[in-house]
């Protein structure tokens, strides 16, 4: 949801900085008397979120195309922008002032800490995975190629940015915009910004598509009422968790800044990976191989626990010689645990993670270690919405799953994929 609101956010940024040809204002209208952080009104994002959840409510098929066409458009203003980058920029921009990196190693993590979340949606598309042909092999292929394609993408419009100006006078509201505009480029300047909100509108409607899904799955499951699995008859989508979403985001998306829902996407992304990875290592190693427990989350607990060592030593400059002790000790229990804890893949996997436990491993590591150069108040944020979450949870969700399975009700019994409409919508949903 904070995704969402992030994307509708910069679209109405990007079109405000390219109308009045300024980036202090966006459109947004102060509010007194009301804390930092949640006194600007923003209507164009709330009005941007509210118009593609009418389109996603109307039909997936319909929304799937428009996302193909801005997505094209969107890769067309890529390639111009590293095209020009190359062809008007200056290598001298890129060490100076300050040589190649002004802020050293420390800068480099803490922005890499905040753009983390550049890397949330691509989990998206298994949402789609009862609307796909054969998806124990193509969700795979297609999340890993998108993630390779789109981190080339990213370096190379990053490397032609700063080609095109030094990294003093780039812009942190509409980068691109104003950097064409100073290589003299007016005409470009528009152009990009109207492709950049473009292309912030695709990813937005792909992250409102799986979020629905999302929703709609857990609605199945009881965690959530029920009526938020329900699918709309004749449009074949999830019309009441997608409505309900697009409310909840456009309300949300009203008074909260850009940079608090930064931070707080940072941290839940950074927490999520975290999550996932140490799942990956106890499926791999004790559901699938069948091996004790008490193993796996030893050696989850020491990881961890080294990790946190090793980033906070990172953190504080006079911890420095601790960094090769935590180094070292989470190498060693890994050899160590891949050498006495067997791993069993199952032959009937179409595809399964190499080389394991390596890359869970290094990314829990990197987890723990970037979310360790976030500010405090993110994780004072991320805990007061941590808090609503675990009581809904433990208030609603625990005995709505146990009254449910006393009732014998399968979470398999709302059909989500079997309307005509959404049986059409397969090949499409292939091309997010």
């Amino acid at each position: 949801m904070y995704y969402r609101m992030r994307r509708s956010q910069e679209v109405s940024q990007n079109i405000y900085a390219m109308l009045r040809g300024r980036t202090q204002a966006h459109g947004e209208l102060k509010v007194d008397g009301v804390a930092e952080g949640y006194n600007m009104l923003d209507f164009p994002a709330v009005a941007l979120i509210l118009l593609l959840t009418l389109c996603l409510c109307h039909s997936t098929k319909e929304s799937s195309i428009l996302n193909l066409v801005m997505t094209v458009f969107h890769v067309i203003f890529f390639g111009f922008i590293i095209i020009v980058g190359f062809y008007k920029g200056s290598a001298k921009n890129l060490v100076e002032p300050g040589g190649l990196a002004p802020f050293g190693v420390k800068g480099v993590l803490d922005g890499a800490a905040i753009v983390y979340f550049s890397y949330i949606g691509y989990d998206s598309v298994s949402t789609m995975a009862e609307e796909i042909q054969n998806p124990a092999k193509s969700l795979p292929v297609g999340i890993l190629g998108s993630v390779l394609i789109v981190t080339g993408l990213y370096c190379l419009m990053a490397l032609s940015l700063c080609l095109l100006v030094p990294f003093n006078l780039i812009d942190k509201d509409a980068s691109f915009s104003v950097a064409f505009g100073k290589i003299g480029w007016k005409w470009a300047s528009n152009v990009v910004g109207a492709g950049a909100s473009l292309g912030i509108v695709a990813s937005l409607l792909v992250a409102m598509l799986g979020q629905a899904r999302y929703l709609c799955v857990i609605g199945r499951a009881r965690l959530v009422p029920p009526w938020f699995a329900k699918v709309n008859p004749s449009t074949g989508t999830p019309f009441n968790a997608t409505l309900f979403l697009g409310l909840c985001t456009a309300s949300i998306a009203l008074f909260t800044e850009l940079s608090v829902i930064l931070e707080i996407i940072s941290i839940s992304t950074l927490l999520v990976f975290y999550m996932v990875a140490n799942a990956l290592i106890y499926r791999r190693y004790v559901v699938m191989s069948h091996n004790p427990p008490s193993q796996t989350l030893l050696f989850l607990f020491l990881l961890s626990s080294s990790a946190i060592g090793f980033s906070m030593s990172w953190k504080l400059d006079e911890q420095w010689r601790a960094l090769p002790v935590f180094g070292g000790f989470m190498v060693a229990i890994t050899a160590f645990f891949q050498y006495m804890v067997p791993s069993i893949c199952q032959p009937d996997e179409a595809w399964a993670v190499p080389f394991m436990p390596w890359p869970a491993v290094t990314s829990i590591f990197l987890n723990v270690f970037l979310m360790t150069t976030l500010k405090a108040i993110s994780f004072q944020r991320f805990g007061v919405w941590a808090f609503l979450i675990t009581l809904f949870y433990v208030l609603y969700g625990v005995h709505s799953t146990y009254r449910a399975e006393e009732m014998g009700v399968g979470a398999g019994e709302i059909p989500v994929a079997h309307h005509p409409s959404a049986q059409q919508t397969k090949l499409d949903i292939r091309a997010l």
